[in-house]
Order: C-alpha cells, then sequence, then structure tokens
C-alpha cells in the first residue's frame, strides 16, 4: 500500500475523478509525488523507467482536464503509460508490472477501461483515436474528446503520416487532438530529417492569438473566401519564422512547442485547445527520465531497468557476463565486416537491442538506422542488394512483421541477397505477446527463395549468420532473446552446409526433431528415453534425406519448436512426409494456439510443455511404452534397427 505520509496527495487519488477533485495549483505537488512514487516503484519492480518520468505533467494535464474514461486516451508505444497507470487504479500494484499474474508493462484493454487501445509496437496511436473519433461521430456522440500521444520517435514511421494525412483532409474534421511529445529519444537517440526538423520548430504565441482572433472574425475557410485568403497569407508569414509547416499544411492546427514539465503551461494549453474544433498538434518538449538525474544523463541505460536501489541508480553485477544470442550476432557483425567490405548493417531504431553499438563505432559509414519505419529498412536492404551490396537487417522478430509485405515482395520474389537477423525470437517473456516472436518460423517458412535457420547454441548461431551472409539469395537466422546454454563461441567465419540436420544422438523407437533453442531439452529427455535426437538446424529447406532415413527405423516423430504449431516448422516434416506417402504418428509440440501473456520465459515455456517436465509428459502421453526401458545393447548402437513401441 501507499505511504500516505510521504505521498499525501497522491494517497488519496484512486482514479481520474478523484485526481479531478483537487484545485489546479496542487497539480505540481501532484506531479512531484507521482514521479518519486513512480521512481521508488520501478525501483522494486524493473521495467520502463525513462519515458514515464518523461510525460509526468503531461499524464496529470491529461487526466485532470479530460473525463477518461469517457474521453478517450490512447498511448502510442506503452513505455510511457506507468504513470496513466498509477493514477487509473493499478497504483497499489504497479510494482508487480511485467510479473506472472502482474500489471500488464502496456495498455492493455481488458485490464483496464482507461487503457483504451491495446498497443506494444509504436506508431499506432494515431490511427486508433482517429477511428475512435469517426466511429463515436458516427453513432451521435459528438461531445466525447480523443487523445493520442505520440513520441518523436514513433512519429518517423509512415503510419504515424497515413493517419495525420488521413485526419486532417477529412471534410467532416474529426475532434482529435494529438500530443507531439518530443524529447529527442526513441530508445536511443532520434535520427532522421523529422528529427531536425523539430529541433528548428519554435512556438509563436503571437501567431496563435492572430490564427484564433482571425477565424471569429472571418468565419470557417471552408465557407468564407476572405477566411481563406487569410489562411493562405498566414502561411506565407509564418513560414518566415517557423522552419517547417508540415503539420499546418496536413490540415491541423499547430499549438507549440512548450514546456512539457510545467503542468500550468499544459493545462492552460490544453484547455484552448478544448475549445477548438477540427483536428489539433499540441507540440511540447520534454526531457526522457526526468526529475531522476541519473537517468537524464543516462537516456538510453535507464530506458528500461532491473530493480535497483533510487538511492544509488542501477550497479552493474559483478563477474563475467555469459554472451546473450544479442553479443554472438553484434562481435560476428563486426568480424564479417571487416571480412567482407561489402556487408551493410541496418536497424530499425533499434542499435542497443539488437546488438548493433560496436558495429555503429567501428563501421559509422556502413551502418544505418533509419529510424521506427521497419518497412523502409526491409526495402532498403533490397535496394542495396539490387546493387551488389551484402545488407544484414537486425530486426526483433515482432517487429518484422511490420515488414513482412516488403520481405515478400522486395526481397523474396526478387531472391535478392539481404540477411535477416531475426533476434528475439520464439518466447520473450515479461513485455507480453506485443513482443513474442510466436509466430516467425510460420510466417517464414511458406516464403519461396528464402533460408530459414535457427540456432541450438552460440556457436551455431555465429555459423548460421556466416551461412546466411553467404548464400546469394534471401535467409533469416532467428534466434530467441537471452543466453544459450553457454557453448563457447569460435573466432572462426565458417559455413554449415544448407538443408543438413544435425544427429546429436542416434537411439530408438521415436525420434526427436527438435529447432533452436528447445534443442537442449530434447537431448536431455532423449537420453532418458534412449532416442534419437536430432538438431534441425534449418526450418527451410528441411533435411529430407535424413528424415526418410529416419522414417523407416522409427515409430514416431515428435517435433519441438518454441513457435506456434500451427504452420511451424513441424508442420513442415508432416507436409514433407505427407508428400512422399509416408504415414506414422506425429507429436507436435510447440507454443499454444492463444497469444501468451506476460512472464517469465521460464515461466511460459513450463506453461506451453516445452521445458523437460512437459517434452517428457507430453511424450509419455503419446507413447506410453516408453516408460519401459530398451535393452542397452540395442537401444544405442549405431545404425540398429529401432525396436517397435506400442502404441
Amino acid at each position: 500500500m501507499i505511504d500516505s505520509a510521504r505521498y499525501p496527495r497522491l494517497s488519496r487519488i484512486a482514479t481520474p475523478a478523484d485526481l479531478r477533485q483537487f484545485p489546479e495549483d496542487e497539480l505540481p505537488a501532484i506531479s512531484d509525488e507521482l514521479r518519486a512514487y513512480l521512481i521508488e516503484s520501478v525501483g522494486k519492480s524493473g521495467g520502463h523507467f525513462g519515458a514515464g518520468l518523461g510525460v509526468i505533467e503531461l499524464t496529470v494535464a491529461l487526466h485532470y482536464l479530460y473525463d477518461t474514461p469517457n474521453d478517450r486516451l490512447v498511448w502510442d508505444v506503452g513505455h510511457q503509460t506507468y504513470p496513466h497507470k498509477i493514477l487509473t487504479g493499478r497504483r497499489d500494484s504497479i510494482h508487480t508490472v511485467k510479473q506472472k499474474d502482474g500489471v500488464a508493462p502496456f495498455p492493455k484493454r481488458e485490464e483496464s477501461e482507461y487503457d483504451t487501445f491495446g498497443v506494444g509496437h509504436s506508431s499506432t496511436s494515431i490511427s486508433a483515436a482517429l477511428g475512435m473519433a469517426i466511429a463515436a461521430a458516427r453513432a451521435g456522440d459528438d461531445g466525447r474528446r480523443f487523445v493520442a500521444v505520440i513520441g518523436d520517435g514513433a512519429m518517423t514511421a509512415g503510419m504515424a503520416y497515413e493517419a495525420l494525412n488521413h485526419a486532417g483532409g477529412m471534410d467532416e474534421e474529426p475532434s482529435l487532438l494529438v500530443v507531439l511529445n518530443d524529447n529527442q529519444m526513441s530508445i536511443s537517440e532520434n535520427v532522421g530529417g523529422l528529427t531536425k526538423m523539430l529541433g528548428r520548430l519554435t512556438g509563436s504565441r503571437t501567431l496563435n492569438a492572430l490564427r484564433e482572433g482571425g477565424k471569429k472574425l472571418l468565419g470557417d475557410k471552408r465557407t468564407s473566401a476572405p477566411a481563406r485568403f487569410v489562411r493562405r497569407w498566414e502561411e506565407h508569414w509564418k513560414g518566415m519564422f517557423v522552419p517547417s509547416t508540415l503539420f499546418e499544411e496536413m490540415g491541423f492546427h499547430y499549438t507549440g512547442p512548450i514546456d512539457g514539465h510545467n503542468v500550468a503551461d499544459l493545462v492552460a494549453a490544453l484547455k484552448t485547445l478544448k475549445t477548438l474544433k477540427g483536428p489539433q498538434l499540441l507540440h511540447i518538449i520534454t526531457t526522457k527520465g526526468k526529475g531522476y538525474e541519473l537517468a537524464e544523463g543516462d537516456q538510453i541505460g535507464y530506458h528500461a531497468v532491473s530493480p535497483f536501489d533510487p538511492e544509488k541508480g542501477v550497479v552493474a553485477k559483478p563477474g563475467a557476463k555469459k554472451p546473450t544470442y544479442t553479443d554472438v550476432f553484434g562481435d560476428w557483425l563486426c568480424d564479417m565486416a571487416a571480412a567482407d567490405p561489402k556487408l551493410l548493417g541496418i536497424t530499425p531504431a533499434m542499435r542497443e537491442g539488437s546488438g548493433l553499438v560496436r558495429f555503429s563505432k567501428e563501421y559509422p559509414d556502413r551502418y544505418f538506422d533509419v529510424a521506427i519505419a521497419e518497412q523502409h529498412a526491409v526495402t532498403l536492404a533490397a535496394g542495396m542488394a539490387c546493387e551488389g551490396a551484402k545488407p544484414v537487417v537486425a530486426i526483433y522478430s515482432t517487429f518484422l512483421q511490420r515488414g513482412y509485405d516488403q520481405l515478400v515482395h522486395d526481397v523474396a520474389i526478387q531472391d535478392l541477397d539481404v540477411l535477416f537477423a531475426i533476434d528475439r525470437g520464439g518466447v520473450v517473456g515479461p513485455d507480453g505477446a506485443t513482443h513474442a516472436g510466436n509466430l516467425d518460423l510460420s510466417y517464414l517458412r511458406c516464403v519461396p527463395n528464402m533460408v530459414v535457420m535457427a540456432p541450438a547454441d552460440e556457436n551455431e548461431c555465429r555459423q548460421m549468420l556466416t551461412t546466411g551472409h553467404r548464400h546469394p539469395g534471401p535467409a533469416a537466422v532467428r534466434y530467441p532473446r537471452g543466453t544459450g546454454p553457454g557453448v563457447a563461441v569460435q573466432p572462426t567465419l565458417d559455413a554449415l552446409p544448407i538443408g543438413k540436420a544435425e544427429l546429436r544422438r542416434r537411439g530408438a523407437r521415436v525420434a526427436l526433431l527438435a529447432f533452436g533453442a528447445i534443442v537442449p531439452a530434447a537431448e536431455q529427455v532423449g537420453a532418458e528415453f534412449g532416442l534419437t535426437v536430432v538438431n534441425m538446424r534449418f526450418v527451410r529447406p528441411l533435411d529430407r534425406a535424413l528424415l526418410l532415413e529416419l522414417a523407416k527405423t522409427h515409430d514416431g516423430f515428435a517435433t519441438l519448436e518454441d513457435n506456434v504449431v500451427a504452420g511451424g516448422a513441424g508442420s513442415g516434416v508432416s507436409e514433407l512426409l505427407a508428400a512422399e506417402g509416408i504415414a506414422m504418428p506425429m507429436l507436435h509440440l510447440g507454443l499454444p494456439d492463444a497469444f501468451q501473456h506476460h512472464a517469465s520465459r521460464e515461466q511460459l515455456l513450463a506453461e506451453a510443455g516445452l521445458d523437460v517436465d512437459g517434452i517428457r509428459a507430453a511424450l509419455l502421453a503419446r507413447w506410453p511404452a516408453l516408460q519401459t526401458p530398451l535393452p542397452a545393447t540395442g537401444a544405442d548402437a549405431p545404425d540398429a534397427p529401432a525396436a517397435r513401441a506400442a502404441g
């Protein structure tokens, strides 16, 4: 429970309705308490940190002036919504964020009526809020307001401009406010032309005052000829003082920029904007990590944190750190860049998350951060490949879903030489369904011309990256979040024969065909029951020769993958056998036909039955005779005929 002595105002705010009972002059003190409580809470739980500190005053002002949840507040991304959750009924449980059965790390409609739109990825807020506004207007509910809060980093995605273009061009102007939270940061620093443009923008209170006075005097620009003339003159005049009128040209009334940490100024601006009709854009300037000195000084490092002592800050744990798959990729990228001058690296605003920090420093002229623009990242790589370059697109599995059309049309159809290094494949964990990579093997293996690989360990990941880079066509290496089994990574750049699996253990009765991160668990169970274990390595193409050989000597196949069963790697095995006219018992183990909630990776794998206990139970349920051990003389003999199991 919250300490009412330390938080005398915040302890009285369970919902925004309670917030609105305070006089306006108390809002700065409420903001201070909210900031202190967020620091204390995330210090206990860990989670997204810097972005929430940057929108404390904005969150307070919006919930104070708008009748939420009747008025719709739509947040972009979700990193910034912890203060919103604290003010909307989740104050006393915010310390459970990202934990199993705890508060979700992103807005989630089923969690709260105040979470009006579920979101884990960026740049969706304007489209969603506009859709809500249109639906409400068609229902005759004209009194409600719709607000989208979007960061300058999220504004780099094409979807945001599609929504702005639609909203600003509608004949029936929607009741829509877009708040542009400009802090010059995504997870790392923003890049691109928009960032430069926003850096040049300055506010003009005089201009806003003249505009509003002119509207009252001259009437609606749609029906009044003098108003249309003055409007055109205003844009030319404004261009002398403000370097860009992008938002005005798209049909939005632009206000700002204003200080996003001055709650009084925010309230005053929002009060004015509530009286105006049509699409509005409020540009505010904020600081990521505001109010916590360490976070302000290290905005990248404090984007998301593990539990920490707010008095000391985040302290690195002593001792040698086991390399993650992301680390393996980052080192490989630099090593291969040294060996191949044609290699180029691309990331859609995920330099830190995808492991490109070292590459960006050592090869700055070959490093391309395209901002939050996954579609562009993929087609940019396709264009590079057309001219003989060797592009590597480093991207999260869940983000590649946004560039799927480009992967199919722009890369695969043209059979272009692009390597996709896909991080966070399979179960991801605490970030929940929006960040899970549960679908990638299904959506990749159906694409012609693609080579799709999943490593069983760290060294194999490096070998597969080399394989994909040297393959003269589209290839993907899909690896999980975090660390692997701890296999030493060799410094050489060795490739694997494409489409060849690795027989890890020759046993009998049932063959366990494991893909990627599930191989170690399959090996443990296979040794326990004397089964054959195959590290399949390739999802596309499959090792046809080995599968046909094993089909002759085994009673059944069990496929194991940390991907949804529907259309996954196991489905590919069944399709191959069916095409050969082979009918044999099959067991497909994978992720459930459902979106997983937030919990640890280990908890989610156990729930899906993909840990050792789950695999063992599933095998015994399908083949009960496995409980009876085979004679030691035959079970593990090389090339021994398989003993037939009942069932």
